[in-house]
């Protein structure tokens, strides 16, 4: 649902780092959320952006999203240099793509703005009397967003600081999964690949990915088309060589949600009844891209020749 907000309050959290408070125009209570949920904000004038909501979860009368100033970057840009308190944003959201599941213990991987989505976490796991630790890796420990906060949260915090010689050796510190532990991460893509590969021997589901940014995928991809059957309509159009299955469905005339269009966001997800679905989206575990009952329409496609949605 696209809604209204005003911007409350704005704060440095760290150098290029500005915090954004959120309420709604005429006050009263936000809808519900949970750790790992995000915004999607319209800023006029630049293409819709996810953020990750980072304050409390039992605050429902404001919600807080931080945004880090990238070069070149529009929405960024006129966060940081145009939008002030007071102004009016249009939002979507929340949405959820990177669930805290219950455990017994947790590890967290934070790499610069990174630690948004983990915040929420540190909290629900403080208040559920799990154990967690924070690697939080950063170029230097005053370049930190939320640092005094996610200490308050968790009193097992280990700043990773390039700049201060204390570069976080994610293979030996990830090597072996230790008993009973969730990991969740969140950074550039850099040390989410890292990560990623430390950890394959884990086991299934035991790690947890949000990405900021699609992927990276193999050279020489077939985008060859296919038939895309519609279940609940009768219909059935051709997806054509290079064609996203969004844009085939949008030409046909279906009001299908997107925002990012780089599969990171979920918004487009389709169910899928028959088919086996080329999946290459940054969200989806491989358990769920096995169980091969959903895909996201902007980026994936079919690896035979035909598709059966539920649409």
């Amino acid at each position: 649902m696209r809604r209204t907000l005003r911007l409350r309050r704005m704060g440095w959290e760290a150098p290029g780092v500005l915090s954004l408070e959120l309420v709604a125009p005429e006050g009263g209570e936000l809808p519900a959320w949970e750790p790992g949920a995000h915004l999607d904000l319209h800023v006029p004038g630049a293409p819709v952006r996810q953020y990750s909501l980072c304050g409390d979860p039992a605050d429902r009368r404001s919600w807080r999203v931080a945004v880090r100033e990238v070069a070149g970057g529009r929405a960024s840009g006129l966060v940081h240099k145009a939008v002030r308190p007071g102004a009016l944003l249009e939002a979507e959201g929340p949405r959820n793509n990177f669930h805290l599941l219950p455990a017994p213990s947790y590890l967290f991987v934070a790499g610069g703005i990174g630690i948004t989505p983990i915040l929420p976490m540190l909290r629900a796991a403080r208040d559920a009397g799990a154990q967690a630790t924070l690697l939080f890796c950063v170029r230097s420990a005053a370049e930190a967003p939320f640092l005094d906060e996610a200490r308050a949260l968790c009193p097992d915090v280990v700043v990773h600081a390039s700049a201060e010689g204390t570069r976080l050796d994610v293979a030996a510190r990830l090597g072996t999964p230790p008993p009973d532990t969730l990991v969740y991460c969140c950074g550039p893509q850099r040390l989410m690949e890292a990560v990623e590969a430390a950890t394959a021997g884990w086991p299934e589901g035991s790690v947890r990915f949000e990405w900021f940014a699609p992927r990276a995928r193999p050279d020489g991809e077939a985008d060859g088309g296919f038939e895309l059957a519609l279940a609940r309509s009768g219909r059935s159009i051709q997806v054509a060589p290079a064609q996203s299955v969004l844009a085939a469905l949008r030409g046909a005339g279906f009001d299908i949600p997107s925002s990012c269009e780089q599969g990171v966001c979920g918004t487009c997800e389709c169910r899928v009844i028959e088919g086996e679905v080329d999946h290459r989206d940054s969200i989806l575990s491989a358990s769920e891209r096995a169980a091969n009952d959903v895909m996201m329409a902007c980026v994936s496609r079919a690896k035979g020749a035909r598709l059966v949605l539920d649409l």
